[in-house]
């Protein structure tokens, strides 16, 4: 016969066998009640409870309380004063005797003779909470007693801990929910077919889907239907179905609510199984369009470029007649090189016309062609204009400003009426022809420009430099080249061409169209002596074609410019072409009634600036009679 088991090993193998009974079918609260009751009735102490940590180290909540046959409400206190405190650092703690006289303050200890606790440590050593009994009687260190409390505690601490850890785990999962819903990046979780089984709230705004619809959706149904994008999907989906990364792929999407195109950049992730990939789409629909309208934008502009050229006759000079042909021949071989060149000629002979054509012809063509006309601003502010200013250097100067210098640096400066620069501003243009540097108003430092300069004027600049008005200096470094233009009278020929240049450009403007031009008027227009110039006969031209009503150009007698009445007396002492260009200034101050600015003021008609106008009248001694 075996054995008899000793009444001590019963006791204990009884213990044992309630602790696995009364707890392994639960889990949680409902665990730690059965583990209190239990120990209670195993350990004969009537009160038993399990506690941890509430928040910090000091203060300790209760998960189940058993006393006197009965659960108590969970409760929390603090550590200090009463014996938990102990044990709670790390401690095994029996109190056999004398538990309320050993801890006065504690008030939950009033009536307690004795107390038993132990530490719940996790897998590393880490105090989770305490296990504990207490009775109002003496609690003897009976062996059997610590051996029972300690498998108890063994058993509260292993699930105190897969709490904790389920605690955990449930907050990460929760956390990474939430990046996934939450993030600002499209998410979608979707089989070899490219149905969705799960998408996050950026995907959902992104392909216009309502949260219902999400699951179940094919995503290939929402890709555009051309050929290319039907091939890019159909050719990434096959390497994730051969278990490969296909690399991230730009999609044309349809949104499901209204159909919108949306672009995304795709990349797509099998998972480990090789049913499902994990995607990722970032929306570029913004960047593909602004490239598309950059692209338009782009051609839109070089098509704009060509009409500017073709409105304005940039490249293209219209005439055939000696004079003008010579011209060309000396633009065509100074437009290779770098030389300063000086354009002259009367006003409205298109002296800019020929600075755009060196320009345009140049190896600089390339960079800016910058304008300054030195007649149409104050003598104070060419000065800024060429060669800029520093903040604070004078008056509303609030921040550095480039001059124009700058501004066309490695290309070229198109100085319009140079003549007119005052002897201070001429003296700080030499100094950048000859050392191709400058410093800007109020500044110190030296700025150093690789500009070409293209100078123009209507005056005689040799007798101003005789009169003292323009230095000597200055004026070979900008005749280094120089170009005279030929003044409409003596370009025999070419008005015809003009003239129907003009009737072209002017018809087009204002949606007319012109079987031809009268003979009468052609005759008219030849025999006329142009003291304007191209600008007076473009002008003349443009009032024709808003004028005339028939299938052919007629201009009638009033259009057509006549002396006015009585001679123009030439200024004594002034060359004629001084007199030429006063003559013409009168004719239309008088044809215009002596108005100056407006749509119809002479400043208009002369293509000048209104201040220019007055400060030419000035020049020239033109003073309204009374």
């Amino acid at each position: 016969m075996p054995n008899p088991v000793p009444p001590a090993d019963r006791e204990e193998v009884a213990a044992l066998r309630a602790i696995v009974e009364g707890t392994v079918r639960h889990t949680g609260e409902e665990f730690f009640r059965a583990l209190v009751r239990n120990l209670s009735a195993a350990t004969a102490v009537p009160s038993a409870f399990v506690a941890e940590f509430a928040g910090s180290n000091t203060r300790v909540r209760t998960l189940a309380y058993w006393s006197d046959g009965a659960f108590l409400a969970n409760t929390e206190w603090e550590l200090a004063g009463t014996p938990c405190e102990d044990v709670l650092k790390g401690n095994f703690c029996h109190h056999p005797t004398g538990v309320s006289a050993k801890f006065p303050g504690d008030a939950g200890a009033a009536d307690t003779e004795s107390y038993l606790g132990v530490p719940l440590r996790d897998a590393a050593g880490q105090v989770l909470g305490h296990l504990c009994v207490y009775d109002a009687r003496p609690m003897p260190a009976e062996p059997r007693l610590l051996y029972t409390f300690q498998i108890f505690a063994a058993r509260a601490a292993a699930e105190l801990e897969r709490l904790r850890m389920d605690r955990m785990l449930r907050d990460s999962e929760a956390r990474f929910r939430d990046l996934f819903d939450e993030a600002p990046i499209a998410y979608v979780h979707e089989d070899l077919d490219s149905r969705f089984l799960r998408a996050n709230r950026a995907a959902l705004r992104m392909l216009g889907l309502k949260p219902e619809e999400a699951v179940g959706t094919l995503g290939r149904s929402l890709v555009a239907d051309t050929v290319d994008m039907r091939t890019k999907v159909t050719a990434a989906f096959g390497e994730l179905e051969r278990g490969a990364e296909p690399g991230a792929v730009v999609i044309e999407l349809r949104r499901r609510d209204d159909g919108r195109p949306v672009w995304v950049r795709w990349w797509s992730k099998p998972d480990p199984g090789g049913q499902f990939t994990r995607t990722v789409m970032m929306d570029i629909t913004e960047q593909v369009l602004a490239e598309r309208e950059r692209a338009r934008l782009q051609h839109q502009n070089a098509y704009l470029q060509d009409e500017i050229k073709s409105a304005h006759n940039f490249d293209e000079i219209v005439g055939s007649s000696p004079a003008l042909v010579s011209v060309l021949q000396r633009v065509s071989k100074v437009a290779g090189t770098d030389s300063t060149v000086l354009v002259t000629g009367e006003t409205g002979t298109g002296k800019e016309l020929v600075a755009r054509a060196v320009h345009s012809a140049s190896p600089r063509r390339g960079k800016p062609l910058i304008k300054l006309n030195c007649a149409a601003l104050p003598a104070a502010l060419v000065e800024s204009e060429l060669f800029g200013h520093e903040k604070g250097a004078f008056t509303g100067a609030t921040s550095r400003k480039p001059g124009r210098f700058e501004l066309a640096d490695g290309g070229t400066l198109f100085l319009d009426e140079v003549g007119e620069l005052s002897l201070e501003a001429q003296a700080k243009l030499l100094r950048v022809l000859q050392e191709r540097e400058f410093e800007r108003v109020g500044g110190t430092a030296p700025v150093r420009v690789d500009v070409r300069v293209i100078a123009a004027t209507n005056r005689d600049l040799a007798k101003r430099v005789r009169d003292g008005q323009f230095r000597e200096d200055l004026f070979y470094r900008l005749n280094v080249f120089p170009v005279r233009l030929p003044a409409l009278r003596e370009r025999g020929g070419d008005v015809p061409l003009l003239v129907r240049f003009f009737v072209a450009k002017f018809a087009a403007r204002l949606g007319k169209r012109f079987e031809g031009i009268g003979a009468s008027t052609l005759d008219a227009l030849a025999a006329y002596h142009w003291p304007g110039n191209i600008r007076e006969l473009e002008n003349v031209i443009e009032r024709a074609v808003i004028l005339s009503d028939g299938p052919e150009l007629e201009i009638d007698p009033e259009v057509l410019p006549t002396t006015p009445d009585g001679a123009v007396p030439t200024v004594p002492g002034e060359n004629s072409l001084v007199a030429v260009e006063r003559a013409h200034v009168l004719e239309v101050l008088a044809r215009t009634g002596w108005v100056i600015e407006g749509a119809s003021g002479a400043a208009k008609v002369l293509g000048l600036h209104p201040n220019t106008l007055r400060s030419r009248m000035k020049k020239l001694g033109i003073t309204r009679p009374t």
